[in-house]
This record gives structure tokens, C-alpha cells and sequence, in this order.
């Protein structure tokens, strides 16, 4: 017992010294903060730092790791008491929104998550991170009597080392002011975004990044009250916070509106006495469902962006228009103020926060009660993987008939249910979640919109559906699992279906193990079952000199969960026998990307994870600058991603592509690279004219007020809207689609139909969106548009995808047209 008060006694001194020991991140660094970059491994030695010498207040957790290798960490910061009793003030909060049975025991702890430097080159605000840790430690610890703070240091690690490692090694010493001067012009990619280019940003929702991924489970365990995540601006923007900008999506409680004011008027308190400009409710709205204040608002939180002047090009210090000199130590002092201010208030009002939150996931007066999804399996699988990643709960449909709002007709429909139908009820706390995520028609309060406004998942992942606004009765468990193949001991081959990405990435598989894999231009039938176009043959002549061929497809088939057919001949009930000229050898495509500064970075990196993480094959990038001197014969794929070419495209480099392309390359160009071949010789691709204006549209348009001059504009833009489109599905490209395609229309481009080409899908006479806004005079230049095309020249082809389906790699339904064009698409590549 004496020992043991005697051991006591020592452990509490030895805390009491070590608690004394804590260093401001000036002291732990041995840097003034602000006077250099710190990198992503000092932040999380100090955090460490932190934990170590205040145990009984802070508590570290990993949450995951980069593609690069890089920690992601929380840090809980809190009282001695609610640390000691962290898991049982989680555990209320979660029992407060109803996501876990049982009444809370109390609810009277504001939880606050500090999210810093989503965007990479936004570095001001990890270093206010550390400030911040230290400074709720050491001036404000009264704000933590009753509130915890979450903070996540930089979400970014990857994409923010990327930056810092830049400017550390590029940066003059002292640094130099001066805008032009190259610490100030961040070369290509930029730190914005991560490892694979991606705006974490705009991944919320989607998550199709590791960081995001990971985030959204530590996120979803506990559902905080309050969410900032913290950016940075133009170096002449003065710095933005709450309230937001309309639009405000539908959902967002009157609370939650009211709150971000009074949120907003305590840090005005702060910078006014300061004499820091600022600015709020302008340019940043509560719409798109992926950002960081977006997101967590509707899970219930108060989310917020807060905007500090700088970016990437400030550096340690920049003269900005107004002739000041912006520092780093002034951006992160603004965003330490601002992080402070938010615990301050969210304290004051710990309780409000709490009941508000509760009353959020009150879902009771949603119009539509139930989604019904149906469509392949593939797809009903990929779309309940993204529902578990935001603790989204669903069932599957019974036999019964529901009615309501039918997403393919876009009209008042029926459907009748099955085992294999997907069900998401608004009757679970995240409901909201679920209507914004779910619901046909985006509700808009306003035109001018910070980003797309619609993102429907129905018709994302090609399901169809119906919106009913009763509920639809549903079991947990349905009947999409994968069917037993037809297995025959000694098969001439094998026969599967072509319907999603998984099958793509089975035949990639297939391909890379160098299995020999025909796919057919024609519907056939053999032994009792038809095949539509683009089902893969896998036939056993063509394998002679594979061991073990029967395994390796086999587990290969189970690997990817597909389905086979074992067929003891090659000869066709109807349709192209197994030898015809419509069953055609898939030549493995060599693949080169161009990457670099005329492309965009955002694009490029689309494809790039989507090949590597999704389809997992080869692609070769080769820079923009190198493409003069690079062998093109050494490939027979070449994509242009999204971007800016004409400064890159003179006479000679588009002759060279025109002579590869006529030797049998095969060129995909997507999105804003067609600029470069439109109207231009050689090139069946030519733009829409824009339909003529009437003389008393032009004299009206000269009269508008310079005030209104910008929202006049938005009858020229499509802001991400929906549109159904036709198909020409017996064309290679559309092989597994119907007949019609939801496509994502990013912007008011418009191309007229392929004179000569093949016109794979295609907008019509008048089209009209289903779902998102566009623009009446946009409208009008979508007459008889291309959306995907394929153009033969000499041997080879040129294949226009004018909508980026790989955009924010969340479309998923328009990712076969991809996968198409390489592998299917005038498949007369020479093999090298």
C-alpha cells in the first residue's frame, strides 16, 4: 500500500514536470513559426511532443496513411476529465443523433473538428495547427472545460510535402517579395492535391481516395457539432468566413444558418479590433454535397470553410496588388484567431449545440421516404460500397409494386421489386444525407453556384429508380450474390459477360497473365444462353501454350467474382460462331497518357489512379515537353486528358500524331484536348454554331446593368447538369450500355454530330437537363451535339469523349465507355 502511494505520488510530480516542459512550436522546431515551411514529419514530432507532455489533455490517433507512406493523425484536446471520459462523451453524442440505442447519459460537450491544409500548397494553416494545439493548452484551457476539440493537422500530407519541399529548395534567402519572382510560380501539378492529383476537397462525398476514405471512418465515429476546414485564397483576398453563400442546400436547418452568423460576428469582434479585413456570405456556397463544410453540414454539423489570402504563391512573403506584404506569419496568426474563436463560441454554447444536433436528424418531414435502385449486380454492389463508407443503411426489395418519381423517365413511374433491388430508407439518421445524395432535382436558390449542381446518384452508377414518398418495405439481407458458373470438365472456352468495370478489370487481369481473350461484335448463342456484344470468349486453341490455362482463368474468374460459361463447342445456336470475323481478338493495348503542364492536373490524375487503382494496367505517361522527341511507335494508345494543348500543337508535333493515328494509334481525346482537333484540317470534329440571336435579344443584352451582368451570364453555362442521351449501343464504345446514357455535362462545349464518324452517344433535337442548371441560350447550343464519337483515320482512330467520365472518378456509370475505347474500338492494333 506504502508503495504504492509512493508510486503514485512520483507519477503525479513527474506529470506535474513534464507538463511544464511543453515548448511552443517556436521553441520544439527551432524556428520562429512562420518564418519556414515546416514539414509534414516535424508537424507530427511536435504533435507527439504535444501528447507526451500533456497526457492527461491531449490524445493522438493514427487514422491512416498516404499513398507516400505519410501519417494521418487526430489529436483529442480536451479537460483532464473529458479525456478521462472521451469514449463515453462519443458514445453520447452518437446515442443524441440516434446512431447508437440508448439515451445519452449527457449531452452538454460541444464537439469541435479542426481540419487544416486540405489543399497541399495551403500550408499557412498546419503551421497555425501546431499554434493553435499550444495555445488552447496554455491561454484558453477554460474552452475545453466543456468542449473537445478534434484537430487533423493537415489532411493533405502528401500533396502539402510536395509544396514545402518545393519552395524549401527554390526559395531565395531572405525571400523575395517580388510576384514574379520564382518562389512564386509553383510549377505542374502544384501541392494542391494528393499523390494522385486529386482535390481532397471535392472528395467528401465520393471518397475515393485513401485519405478521404480513412478520414470518413474516424469521421463517422464521431459526428461533431462543429467543422472548419481552413484554405487559403488569392494573395488579394482579405480573409473569408461564415456565413456562407447562397445557394444553401434545402436541407440545412434554420439553426444552422443562424449559428454560422453568430459564429461569423465572433471572429468580426477579433479582426475588427485588429483593423484584418475580411469578407463572408459571397462566393463559397452550401451546396455540392463533397466539400469540407458541405459534407459535415449534412451530417448535422455547423460546417464551415474559412479562406485566408496567399495560396501557394505567397510563399514566406509576398507584395500583393494593394502594396502590402503579405506574410506567412500573418496567415497563420488569422487562421490561429479564427480556430480559437470557434472553440470559444462553441463552448458558450455546448448545450444549444447539442440539442440543435439532435434535431437535425429529425427526418420525418423529408418528401420521399424510399429509394429503389435497380440494375446489375456489379453496380448495386459498387453503389452499397459507397453507402458503407458513410454508415448509410439499406435493405433489398420484396416482391411488391412501388410508385413515385422514375429516374429514366424522369416522370411519375412504376416498378415492380425483387431480392435483388436495392432500398434506401430517408427513415434512418442520416436521412438528409441520404435525400442529398439520392434525390432526382437539386432544389436551387440561386444560379450562381460555386461548383455542379447535380450529382444524382441513381444516375451516377446507372441504376434505375424510383423515388417514393411512402415508405417501401425491405429485408436485410437480398440475392445479389454472385451465381454459380457453368462448369464443364473439358470446355473448347469459356464465355462472360460484358456489363461494368469489374468485367474490365477482369479482362485486364486476363490479359496481363497473358491469357488470349475475343470479344464479339454480334449477340450469339450457344448451349441455351445468349450473349449480347462485347461478351468475352476465352478459347482454349488460342491458349495452347498457357499452363495450367483452365486454373488461371478459373481464379482469375473467382478473384473478380465472375460469372463463366464453360462451352463444349464454337459452334453458335445463332449469331458469329466462335471462328467468325465478328468475334475479335483483344490485342493487349500499349498505353501512353501525355502528363505535364498543358494538361490538367486534376485529369491526368484521374486517369492515372483510375489506372492503377481501378483497372490496375500499364500506362506509360510521357510529359507534354517530350513529345516532339518521343517514339510513338512504341504505343498504339495515346490519351490527351483534359487540357490546354494549343500552345503545344504546332504544325510538326500534329502531323506526327496524324501520321501515328493513320498507322493505327489509337487517340483519345477527352474533354477541353478536343479544342485542339475542332474545325481543323483533317479532322471530321467541328463546333456547334450558336443558334442566332434575335435583334431585340442584342439590343436587350446591351442594356444590362453592370450589377447584373454576371448572374445575365449564367444563361450561357451548364454548372454540372444531367442529361439522358442516345446511344448507338451497337457500336464497340457503348458495348454493355442500353440504348440511352445519363451523361454529366460540365460545361456549354458543344460539338455538332460526326459527318463520316460514328456518333456513339448523342443529344438531340431540344434537349433538356433532368437534373441540375442550364443555361437557356446553352441550351439552345446543344442542338444535335456529340457526347462520345469515334473517327477513323488511315488505319487508326481518333475518339472524342467531349464529357469527362472519369471526372472526380464519381461517375461511375460512364467509365465503360473508357474501357471501351482501349480495349474494344477498332481493335486492328498491331500487337508489338
Amino acid at each position: 500500500m506504502i508503495k504504492s502511494l509512493a508510486f503514485l505520488v512520483t507519477f503525479l510530480c513527474s506529470v506535474t514536470i513534464s507538463a511544464q516542459n511543453l515548448q511552443s512550436p517556436s521553441q520544439f522546431l527551432g524556428y520562429d513559426l512562420g518564418t519556414k515551411f515546416s514539414r509534414h514529419h516535424q508537424v507530427v514530432d511536435y504533435f507527439k511532443h504535444v501528447e507526451s507532455q500533456k497526457p492527461l489533455q491531449v490524445k493522438l490517433e493514427k487514422y491512416g496513411k498516404t499513398n507516400e507512406g505519410r501519417t494521418l493523425m487526430l489529436a483529442f484536446v480536451s479537460s483532464e476529465e473529458n479525456l478521462k471520459n472521451l469514449e463515453t462523451i462519443r458514445t453520447n453524442n452518437l446515442k443524441n443523433a440516434g446512431l447508437l440505442e440508448g439515451n445519452p447519459s449527457s449531452n452538454d460537450v460541444a464537439i469541435v473538428w479542426l481540419s487544416y491544409n486540405v489543399h497541399g500548397n495551403e500550408a499557412s494553416s498546419t503551421e497555425a495547427a501546431m499554434n493553435t494545439i499550444y495555445k488552447l493548452l496554455t491561454e484558453k484551457k477554460e474552452y475545453l472545460k466543456n468542449t473537445v476539440v478534434i484537430i487533423d493537422p493537415c489532411i493533405n500530407p502528401d500533396g502539402r510535402d510536395r509544396y514545402v519541399n518545393w519552395y524549401n529548395e527554390t526559395a531565395s534567402l531572405p525571400y523575395d517579395i517580388d510576384q514574379q519572382a520564382s518562389e512564386h510560380q509553383e510549377p505542374w501539378p502544384s501541392g494542391r492535391p494528393n499523390h494522385y492529383l486529386f482535390d481532397l476537397n471535392r472528395d467528401w462525398a465520393w471518397a475515393t481516395q485513401v485519405e478521404s476514405a480513412s478520414r470518413l471512418k474516424a469521421y463517422n465515429k464521431w459526428m461533431p457539432h462543429i467543422h472548419v476546414d481552413f484554405h487559403e485564397q488569392g494573395i488579394n483576398e482579405p480573409y473569408y468566413f461564415a456565413p456562407a453563400a447562397e445557394p444553401f442546400h434545402e436541407v440545412i436547418s434554420d439553426w444552422q444558418r443562424d449559428f454560422q452568423t453568430q459564429i461569423g460576428k465572433n471572429h468580426s469582434k477579433y479582426f475588427d479590433a485588429e483593423g484584418w479585413l475580411y469578407f463572408t456570405r459571397e462566393r463559397f456556397d452550401l451546396l455540392y454535397p463533397s466539400y469540407g463544410d458541405t459534407y459535415p453540414t449534412y451530417m448535422g454539423a455547423i460546417g464551415m470553410t474559412y479562406e485566408q489570402g496567399g495560396h501557394g504563391r505567397a510563399g514566406l512573403g509576398i507584395l500583393n496588388d494593394e502594396g502590402d506584404v503579405l506574410t506567412l506569419v500573418d496567415r497563420l496568426t488569422h487562421h490561429t484567431v479564427t480556430g480559437l474563436s470557434t472553440v470559444e463560441i462553441s463552448s458558450k454554447n455546448a448545450k444549444k449545440l447539442n440539442t440543435e444536433f439532435a434535431k437535425f436528424f429529425d427526418n420525418s418531414n423529408l418528401k420521399y421516404k424510399s429509394y429503389v435502385l435497380q440494375g446489375h449486380r456489379d453496380k448495386i454492389n459498387q453503389l452499397t460500397k459507397l453507402l458503407d463508407k458513410h454508415d448509410i443503411k439499406y435493405g433489398y426489395g420484396l416482391n411488391s409494386k412501388v410508385s413515385g418519381y422514375k429516374y429514366s423517365t424522369a416522370a411519375q413511374g412504376q416498378m415492380t421489386t425483387s431480392s435483388k433491388d436495392l432500398i434506401v430508407s430517408t427513415n434512418q439518421p442520416k436521412g438528409k444525407m441520404v435525400k442529398v445524395l439520392f434525390e432526382p432535382n437539386t432544389k436551387l436558390s440561386d444560379s450562381l453556384t460555386y461548383d455542379i449542381t447535380a450529382w444524382s446518384v441513381p444516375y451516377a452508377y446507372g441504376l434505375d429508380a424510383i423515388a417514393s414518398k411512402t415508405p417501401v418495405q425491405q429485408t436485410e439481407t437480398g440475392s445479389i450474390r454472385i451465381p454459380a458458373s457453368i462448369v464443364d470438365p473439358s470446355p473448347t472456352g469459356y464465355v462472360l459477360t460484358w456489363n461494368s468495370l469489374q468485367d474490365a478489370q477482369f479482362l485486364a487481369d486476363l490479359l496481363k497473365k497473358g491469357i488470349k481473350v475475343r470479344f464479339t461484335e454480334k449477340p450469339f448463342t450457344a448451349q441455351g444462353e445468349t450473349f449480347n456484344r462485347g461478351s468475352l470468349i476465352i478459347v482454349r486453341g488460342d491458349n495452347k501454350k498457357v499452363s495450367n490455362f483452365d486454373a488461371i482463368v478459373k481464379d482469375v474468374a473467382s478473384s473478380h467474382d465472375r460469372v463463366y460459361k464453360a462451352v463444349s463447342s464454337g459452334f453458335s445456336k445463332s449469331g458469329p460462331d466462335f471462328g467468325s470475323p465478328d468475334i475479335k481478338l483483344v490485342n493487349p493495348p500499349k498505353i501512353a497518357m501525355l502528363s505535364g503542364d498543358y494538361t490538367s492536373s486534376l485529369s491526368y490524375g484521374e486517369l492515372w489512379h483510375f489506372f492503377e487503382q481501378q483497372l490496375k494496367y500499364p500506362v506509360t505517361s510521357i510529359n507534354t515537353d517530350d513529345l516532339s522527341g518521343t517514339n510513338l511507335s512504341k504505343y498504339n494508345v495515346l490519351i490527351m486528358p483534359n487540357g490546354y494543348y494549343g500552345g503545344l500543337l504546332n504544325d510538326n508535333l500534329m502531323t506526327k500524331l496524324k501520321t501515328w493515328v493513320r498507322s493505327g494509334g489509337k487517340l483519345i481525346a477527352i474533354d477541353g484536348a478536343l479544342n485542339s482537333f475542332a474545325d481543323k484540317e483533317g479532322f471530321g470534329l467541328k463546333r456547334n454554331k450558336p443558334a442566332d440571336a434575335s435583334e431585340t435579344d442584342n439590343e436587350d443584352a446591351k442594356r444590362i446593368k453592370y450589377a447584373d451582368r454576371e448572374r445575365d451570364y449564367t444563361k450561357n453555362l451548364i454548372t454540372g447538369a444531367i442529361f439522358k442521351t442516345d446511344v448507338d449501343n451497337t457500336h464497340p464504345m457503348a458495348f454493355g450500355y442500353d440504348d440511352n446514357y445519363f451523361t454529366l455535362k460540365l460545361g456549354s462545349s458543344s460539338y455538332s454530330l460526326l459527318d463520316g464518324g460514328y456518333n456513339v452517344a448523342y443529344l438531340g433535337q431540344n434537349p433538356k437537363n433532368v437534373s441540375g442548371y442550364a443555361g437557356k441560350d446553352a441550351l439552345k447550343r446543344l442542338d444535335n451535339s456529340l457526347v462520345f464519337g469515334e473517327q477513323r483515320m488511315g488505319s487508326g482512330s481518333i475518339i472524342y469523349l467531349v464529357d469527362n467520365v472519369m471526372f472526380r472518378s464519381f461517375w461511375e456509370h460512364g467509365k465503360l465507355f473508357f474501357v471501351n475505347s482501349i480495349f474494344f474500338v477498332n481493335n486492328n492494333l498491331v500487337e508489338l
